[in-house]
């Protein structure tokens, strides 16, 4: 989504002290279409950064919230939590920006600074509560809006301490650093902290829709051998494109016996109801498989398969503010580049119920299957 098409120009009114108003887009109840709104932020204090908004993606996890599907949407909701634009004002204390820059922010916007998970650079599980980048309570102190809460990237313009800023490299394309901020940073942390980063291991990835295309691009950069893993023996032809060794499909019998043993990590990002414990034969001894796609729904797990081999079953959500610089930078060095398809406000509503359609599609699916 592009605020540049839409002409989101930062307004000089301000109407509270402190503050400034731009334009934005977003819901005013639940089940309404996006209308165009004012809402109001914060002034760069010393530490802050303001930048005007140039693109912002667009993620499931913003359908959710925007319709209330979770019953605690704050109204008017202004959603987008992968933002990338350009810097145009910095605080006095502010030295690794400066007007002109390529910035974006992710999924978190604050948090208190002052605990140890902040201290060491996991400002997303801050203990205080990392504040989201919208439809979030602006507890910290370090931004402010009119409405005690976020407001996100579907607007003009955004004001951050510059602790959660994240530089966007000159060479990497402005419109697509939006998902490494998401979908970028929740495959590489986990691939990270399991030593990926230094290549040799054998990598499964389950699911191969945004998060799984993007953790199959980013484990083989890394040098791991990547085998890709779904129900649809379809998706094999683009999971080996994009880098893929090898291919399960998890339904077949005789495709799980061949992968039996053989990978030291999986990163599974299956969302539906499912079995995890149908992907632990594939893991070594000593493996490990990390839970990515939330799911709700209780699973059954045996011991005897997991004592026998001393597997691992972990899960991991995002990543703190150096990690997620780690991983633009990354990106950017391997030419990772999401595909992207830019559209205007205007165009929000068909998005977003073409979104809700898909989602309850698989929904369905996964309880026939």
């Amino acid at each position: 989504w592009s605020s540049d098409v839409c002409s989101s120009d930062l307004l000089q009114h301000t109407t509270m002290p402190g503050m400034y108003e731009t334009k934005a887009w977003g819901k005013v109840a639940k089940g309404s279409k996006f209308s165009e709104m004012k809402i109001q932020r914060n002034l760069p204090g010393a530490e802050d950064v303001t930048f005007e908004l140039k693109f912002c993606g667009i993620c499931h996890t913003d359908v959710h919230i925007a319709d209330n599907h979770f019953g605690k949407t704050s109204y008017p909701c202004v959603p987008g939590h992968e933002l990338a634009g350009v810097v145009t004002a910095v605080g006095a204390k502010v030295k690794a920006y400066k007007v002109g820059d390529k910035v974006g922010v992710g999924c978190v916007a604050d948090s208190c600074l002052n605990c140890k998970n902040c201290d060491d650079g996991f400002e997303h599980t801050c203990s205080a509560g990392m504040t989201m980048t919208y439809d979030s309570e602006t507890k910290h102190g370090h931004l402010k809006t009119n409405t005690g809460y976020t407001f996100g990237g579907y607007s003009g313009s955004e004001t951050v301490h510059q602790r959660f800023l994240v530089k966007i490299p000159d060479s990497y394309p402005l419109e697509a650093a939006g998902p490494v901020f998401c979908a970028g940073i929740t495959m590489y942390s986990p691939l990270a902290h399991w030593k990926a980063t230094s290549g040799g291991l054998n990598v499964g990835v389950v699911g191969i829709g945004g998060l799984g295309q993007m953790g199959v691009r980013l484990a083989k950069a890394m040098g791991n051998k990547v085998t890709a893993i779904s129900t649809s023996p379809n998706k094999k032809p683009v999971a080996l494109e994009i880098g893929a060794d090898d291919f399960i499909v998890s339904t077949d019998a005789d495709s799980m016996a061949a992968g039996k043993d053989s990978l030291d990590l999986i990163l599974n990002t299956v969302a539906a109801p499912h079995e995890i414990s149908t992907y632990l034969p594939l893991l070594r001894r000593d493996g490990t498989l990390v839970q990515i796609g939330l799911d709700t729904t209780p699973h059954t797990i045996i011991q005897l398969p997991i004592m026998n081999k001393r597997i691992k079953i972990s899960g991991s959500m995002i990543g703190g503010m150096k990690e997620t610089q780690e991983c633009m930078d990354f990106c950017a060095k391997n030419k990772i580049v999401p595909a992207t398809q830019l559209i205007t406000a205007a165009e929000l509503d068909g998005v977003y119920e073409r979104s809700e359609e898909r989602r309850v599609g698989k929904e369905c699916r996964s309880r026939w299957s």
